[in-house]
């Protein structure tokens, strides 16, 4: 999968990192464009939990939705961030500069999660054990 997250980071003119993670909050695949991580990755991955957590109760208030996060973007001093649900129990997310195409970061994370969102599914744990 490490292909597939370079090559959206490549897509994307002034993309930081790029992170899949599963809805509790473990990376599962990741790349960042100058090779460094500095515990970037575990950090986006634990927020990201919480925020998907917060998303899914917004998601709530619409009458007419299922309940489901699909896409969120934040905007701070200095970049983006996005996360996107990528599959049952996976999301994409990303951190980008302030110069990015947010336009193009969208329809690229859209096209990433169409080409593999069923390969990203992770499936609920469980506190059984086969015997």
């Amino acid at each position: 999968m490490d292909w597939l997250l370079k090559d959206l980071a490549a897509s994307v003119p002034q993309t930081r990192h790029v992170v899949v993670l599963s809805a509790d909050g473990l990376c599962m695949a990741q790349f960042s464009p100058d090779g460094s991580d500095d515990g970037a990755t575990d950090r986006l991955a634990a927020a990201c939990a919480g925020l998907q957590s917060l998303s899914a109760a917004i998601a709530t208030e619409f009458p007419d939705g299922d309940g489901q996060m699909r896409l969120v973007v934040i905007e701070v001093t200095g970049g983006f961030f996005y996360l996107m649900a990528a599959g049952s129990g996976a999301y994409l997310a990303v951190l980008a500069d302030s110069g990015v195409d947010a336009g193009l970061m969208g329809q690229c994370m859209r096209d990433l999660v169409a080409r593999i969102g069923e390969h990203l599914s992770t499936p609920p744990r469980s506190d059984e054990q086969d015997t």
